[in-house]
């Protein structure tokens, strides 16, 4: 009865080693690097409800990791705010003063987010935190466009793609030319990352 039993608890145990090495490990996340060429954040926002401010900032750096399958991810970007440009280099230095972004005391903002949405494998939303000039913020951003391909030069695979989320300036202590000029304002974020480092 003993041998019996010996017997089957070593046929268990040989079962049993041989599922856990048949079960596949948990796949990691994938990394990307921002490629700099292709990642920017443009605003807008009204002017005296007639014409449209527009300017963009950049290029954005940071990583993403991404896990398509499992439906999870994580990204940190960051901003660097005195490369505001509109196109008009006085209104550029105005938008760099304290009562605007102010450069100088937060030369740059961050955006973070562990909440990443998708459908199947599709990125279609972050929700995270807006840093700016020392404040944070909740800031949702709705996915325009978002895919992923193997890049024909770096031989390497790309995602990216176009976002899309407001928020109020006054959140983050700029009420400079308010009501004239509009409190929300509009970000349009592109971005591209590299599978690895995006330089080949």
């Amino acid at each position: 009865m003993r041998a019996l039993t010996a017997a089957a608890v070593a046929c268990f145990t040989l079962l049993l080693g041989l599922a856990l090495v048949a079960t596949p490990a948990a796949a990691e996340p994938a990394r990307y690097t921002l490629d700099p060429a292709h990642s920017w954040v443009q605003f807008e926002l009204s002017h005296f409800g007639t014409s449209t401010i527009r300017g963009r900032l950049g290029p954005a750096e940071g990583s993403v990791s991404l896990d398509r399958s499992a439906g999870r991810g994580e990204i940190g970007v960051t901003i660097p705010m005195a490369s505001v440009s509109t196109g008009l280099a006085m209104f550029d230095k105005h938008l760099r003063d304290g009562e605007l972004l102010s450069t100088t005391e937060h030369p740059t903002a961050w955006f973070v987010s562990r909440d990443l949405r998708f459908d199947a494998d599709r990125l279609t939303e972050l929700r995270g935190e807006l840093t700016l000039r020392g404040v944070s913020r909740g800031l949702t951003l709705t996915a325009i466009r978002f895919a992923c391909y193997r890049h024909p030069v770096l031989q390497r695979e790309v995602c990216g793609g176009d976002f899309e989320g407001r928020i109020r300036r006054s959140d983050f202590g700029i009420d400079y030319g308010l009501p004239f000029v509009r409190d929300e304002v509009t970000l349009r974020v592109q971005v591209e990352g590299v599978h690895g480092d995006p330089a080949p």
